[in-house]
């Protein structure tokens, strides 16, 4: 495995202990000036405040009572601005650059120290690289408090045995397979982007197994994990995985679904270091794992991997700074690629865990598309056919040796309704949403404000009749269950997600992201209305639509048959065709970089009213090489409020001062108090 510095703009990166100070323009406290304490009596606080121009630490007097609790990583309350404020103690220091008195520790809240060095600095990097203050970052890294649960005798933690080596486990099917097992074993810190087999052994899914084998090397060297799962689906995965490879109490998981006292519980085991081991969604990027040895992400391009809340990392980037500084391992995985992951081993930062062809071939399902020629040639009816003779026949065939799976693009049952005679969206006549229906007996409502179209007539034409524009799940679990009257049908969505099926004979439909496992694998599938994957307005449209099909095709038996309803002559369809998403995802990187799209390149999106995204982008003082598209105006989700958006591109080197530039503008307009929020996001999935 390579151990060469990160690419572009990160050779920018700030080291681990660049946490910024500043004076503290902080007044006497009113009670008059405490006794300090006898040393190290300034403690450096970081202020929970989201204005951009207070980013930075402020010194605060230690009373001498407080002494012994105002430790570095407590939460702490201060008074600044004339108000009580929550914030965390980062350092105590012997003096300060502030002239004047200081404002004492108005208390410390808890002495239980959460918040550590390391994630104190990679917090401060994340802010700087995504345009963020550092407050956002501790909102997203450290769990509210449960006193309850701070207060609870600790566990103690398992005896400290190794876990036994079980061979390489499925590492054995790649050839780098077991060098990279080795090297974690050794304390190195290797890093890889993995193409992982599909296919399902005798205990199931394979991946969570290769994940579990990684992670056990990782701990007989001495050295903690961290893995970071799409959702909690596989979260569970991971779960039964660990628990099977390292034995009980070794790791906790952490997701949301817990309740905030159970998983404070759990972070509290890993913070103490009573775990070493620590799986979870991507809130789980920040968990302070002590002796970070390999940090873990599974499907780096699920979009559920990209924070919603400011300042919006995401959990790839995370852990890739945070495995950078930390001199820790880094695991990519995935049954697809994203082009993200392939800049890193393109520039030699990491390298490829690819399992040979024949292996490949040897695992894979059968793929057919239902638009080839020759499948056309024998049904004339199967280009307008939603469901052409080829997929009919792959499910009748597929149910009589088990559970066969069927992926929809859209959740519901008629999600878009058009006008029967000229084809035109059908839209609510208040707010302008599109209508849809919940049901087979249903009247059409607005997805938007849920009003009830009772009276819907067309604004082109005037007609009054409606037809589908897409086809969601449940309408397509009906009319399956029609056709196929003595198998019963299972749906998994939004509504429900199943986690796993059996391997009795039954029609599975799901959405992408919530296919169920079934035991012993899909006996066949089929994936339905490709043309609305690929024919989103959208830069990852091709990327994303073949991660879904390849996730939803792993799960089936070696050797299945899967019908895609797509165009066989397309770079997705053949990229799935051939098992080959590394050749994909190096033409979507090449593409990409001659057009100037990310990752080639780093891009900001300024979104907002056109009055203040006018006024940053007047404000702000860009790199020389940067270049501003726009404003354009977006649709408005709701009502008539108007927003506009603009888009500035520099190279990948000039990322970091494009950060510094908006970071700066956005301070100068908190303090003067501008009234309106411009969004600042630095590298979205949304570009285009």
């Amino acid at each position: 495995m390579t151990h060469t510095s990160l690419p572009a703009d990160d050779d920018a990166l700030l080291p681990l202990d660049a946490v910024r100070r500043g004076p503290v323009p902080a007044a006497r406290s009113p009670r008059g000036v405490p006794e300090p304490a006898a040393t190290l009596p300034v403690a450096r606080v970081v202020v929970d405040t989201p204005l951009p121009h207070l980013d930075r630490p402020f010194d605060y007097l230690v009373p001498a009572p407080m002494d012994a609790e105002a430790v570095p990583g407590v939460r702490v309350r201060v008074r600044f601005a004339g108000k009580l404020v929550d914030g965390f103690l980062l350092e105590r220091a012997e003096d300060t650059e502030h002239e004047g008195g200081l404002a004492r520790l108005e208390r410390v809240v808890s002495p239980e120290p959460v918040l550590t060095p390391e994630i104190a600095a990679l917090a401060r990097i994340v802010a700087d690289r995504y345009a963020g203050t550092m407050a956002d970052v501790l909102r997203l890294a450290v769990p509210p408090r449960h006193a309850r649960v701070e207060a609870e005798k600790p566990q103690e933690p398992e005896p400290g045995e190794d876990a036994a080596s079980g061979g390489p486990g499925p590492w054995a099917d790649y050839p780098e397979g077991e060098a990279f097992l080795a090297a974690l074993a050794e304390g190195s810190s290797p890093r890889a982007v993995w193409s992982a087999l599909p296919g399902t052994g005798q205990d199931g899914l394979e991946w969570p197994r290769a994940v579990a084998v990684a992670v056990r090397e990782t701990l007989n060297g001495d050295r903690g994990a961290l893995v970071v799962l799409p959702d909690g689906k596989d979260v569970a995965l991971a779960d039964a995985a660990l628990s099977a490879a390292l034995g009980p109490g070794r790791h906790v998981a952490l997701t949301s679904d817990l309740g905030p006292a159970e998983r404070y519980r759990r972070w509290l085991r890993v913070r103490r270091g009573h775990v070493r081991v620590a799986v979870g969604t991507r809130a789980a990027v920040f968990a302070p794992v002590r002796d970070l040895g390999l940090a873990v992400i599974w499907d780096d391009g699920d979009d559920l991997h990209a924070e919603r809340l400011a300042p919006y990392p995401h959990a790839r980037e995370v852990l890739a700074l945070r495995a950078h500084h930390g001199r820790a391992g880094l695991l990519i995985g995935g049954h697809a690629r994203t082009a993200e992951a392939t800049r890193l081993v393109a520039t030699g930062w990491a390298g490829p865990i690819v399992a040979a062809r024949e292996t490949v071939r040897a695992r894979a399902p059968r793929v057919r598309p239902a638009g080839d020629d020759a499948e056309l040639a024998r049904d004339e009816a199967a280009r307008a056919a939603r469901l052409p003779s080829l997929a009919w026949r792959a499910l009748r065939t597929g149910l009589e040796a088990g559970p066969v799976l069927v992926q929809v693009p859209r959740r519901g049952y008629l999600p878009g309704l058009a006008c029967q005679s000229c084809r035109t969206t059908a839209r609510c006549g208040h707010c302008r949403g599109p209508l849809a229906l919940r049901g087979g007996h249903a009247m059409p409502y607005c997805r938007w404000c849920g009003r009830i179209a009772g009276q819907w007539r067309c604004a082109a034409c005037g007609a009054a009749r409606m037809r589908a524009q897409v086809v969601g799940a449940r309408r397509t679990a009906e009319e399956l269950g029609r056709a196929f009257a003595s198998v019963p049908v299972r749906t998994s969505g939004r509504d429900g997600v199943l986690a796993a099926v059996g391997d009795a004979r039954a029609l599975v439909v799901a959405t992408p992201g919530a296919e169920p496992v079934a035991e012993g694998g899909y006996a066949a599938a089929v994936l339905l209305d490709g043309w609305a994957l690929l024919g989103r307005p959208d830069l990852r449209a091709a990327e994303e639509t073949l991660r879904r099909w390849m996730n939803a095709a792993a799960l089936l038996r070696p050797g299945a048959e899967l019908v895609v309803l797509a165009d066989s002559s397309l770079p997705a369809v053949q990229a799935l065709l051939r098992w080959d998403p590394v050749t994909h995802a190096e033409r979507e990187l090449a593409e990409r970089t001659e057009l100037r799209f990310p990752p080639a390149v780093r891009i900001a999106t300024l979104t907002g009213s056109p009055a203040a995204v006018r006024e940053m982008l007047g404000d702000v003082e860009l790199p020389g090489e940067a270049q501003v598209l726009g404003p354009v105006p977006l649709d408005a989700p709701r009502g008539d409020q108007v927003r506009e958006r603009a888009m500035v591109r520099v190279p990948q080197a000039a990322g970091t001062a494009l950060a510094a530039a908006l970071k700066g503008a956005a301070g100068v307009r908190s303090a003067r108090k501008s009234p309106e929020v411009v969004r600042v996001c630095i590298d979205p999935l949304d570009v285009i």
